[in-house]
């Protein structure tokens, strides 16, 4: 699916905006606070049914009653998505209007923003909001996993807050915790595998050098079963009945990148770490491809003023099968996609 233009209603700081896109590459140029990110915002939003950056109230420009965005692909197909002051939100799709996306009209996406360019010296909350919205776009099931995953350690967290709260209190929180737990794990190590199957390679035709590079996922306990999670709950229930919250599982897994087999974040030069990000993008975009044979749309958000010029080429090359679209303060000038 190829996007033809976008229009921008009451979204942010735009009363109107029209984007027209080009198949191959679009640039959106203009000065620092001019609203460049939140173009891309909009497209996001009419591609995978949600900002990647803030709630709706946020986003609707002060003053105004509603936003509406409104994306058109190449074949002529629609979709709109309204948010009113009171809360309401929908989208239409051809005749139909529904209060979220269908998921056969959400559509991959590679965001490259240039906070990601931070991301092997983040903090895990970081990294792991960075690879579960990477990974969501692979399996709907994950999603399902970690949305589900989330409510319960929410309400084992609530119990735990409480005055009189008891172990068998948090049971059943503690069995769908373990369930859903050792689902997330299992996929996250799946997808792990797969990356640093090509990650040194990949980074090593960005860098021209012979590093290596690999990613560890980093848990609080080597166990993968759902009886030996169980356990590790129950033996933390009385330091997570001091502490107020779950602390065993996945929401505390870490993504360690390493670099020569050390900690890339203490060893690796601020180049080398760049091209390992780069690196990583290029293999987000073709992970999505083969899993669900859809060439995503890839939105850059002011990265190419971060990178020099060997990596500005190596993006413009990677992305060539993919319709790209570009934001900078300043026009990116001689940027070929074939």
């Amino acid at each position: 699916m190829i996007i033809k233009g976008c229009k921008l209603t009451n979204f942010r700081s735009h009363e109107f905006f029209e984007l027209k896109c080009w198949k191959e590459t679009t640039m959106i140029s203009g000065e620092n606070g001019g609203g460049k990110t939140s173009i891309l915002e909009a497209i996001y939003e009419c591609l995978r049914g949600k900002s990647f950056r803030a709630v709706d109230r946020e986003i609707l420009r002060r003053g105004a009653e509603f936003y509406r965005v409104e994306l058109e692909y190449m074949n002529g197909e629609k979709v709109v998505v309204v948010y009113e002051r009171d809360g309401k939100k929908s989208f239409l799709v051809g005749d139909k209007k529904t209060a979220r996306l269908p998921k056969k009209y959400r559509y991959p996406v590679v965001l490259f923003e240039p906070d990601d360019l931070n991301l092997v010296s983040s903090s895990p909350s970081h990294k792991r909001e960075y690879f579960d919205r990477s990974f969501g776009q692979l399996s709907d099931g994950y999603s399902a996993s970690l949305t589900k995953y989330n409510k319960a350690l929410k309400q084992r967290n609530e119990l735990l807050k409480s005055e009189y709260v008891s172990v068998d209190a948090v049971f059943s929180w503690n069995v769908m915790l373990s369930r859903l737990g050792v689902e997330i794990w299992k996929y996250r190590e799946e997808q792990v595998k797969k990356i640093n199957e090509r990650l040194t390679e990949v980074y090593r035709s960005i860098a021209e050098n012979e590093d290596e590079v690999e990613i560890v996922l980093r848990r609080d306990a080597e166990v993968m079963s759902e009886s030996g999670y169980l356990k590790e709950l129950e033996k933390g229930f009385e330091r997570d009945r001091v502490l107020g919250y779950t602390s065993f599982g996945v929401h505390r897994d870490n993504y360690e990148f390493r670099f020569n087999g050390t900690e890339a974040s203490g060893s690796a030069s601020r180049g080398e770490v760049r091209s390992i990000v780069v690196a990583l993008k290029f293999i987000e975009a073709d992970v999505i491809l083969a899993a669900t044979g859809k060439a995503p749309v890839v939105l850059l958000d002011d990265v190419f003023s971060e990178l020099d010029e060997t990596r500005q080429k190596a993006l413009v090359y990677n992305f060539k099968k993919n319709q790209v679209i570009i934001t900078s303060v300043n026009a990116v000038e001689d940027i070929e996609t074939s």
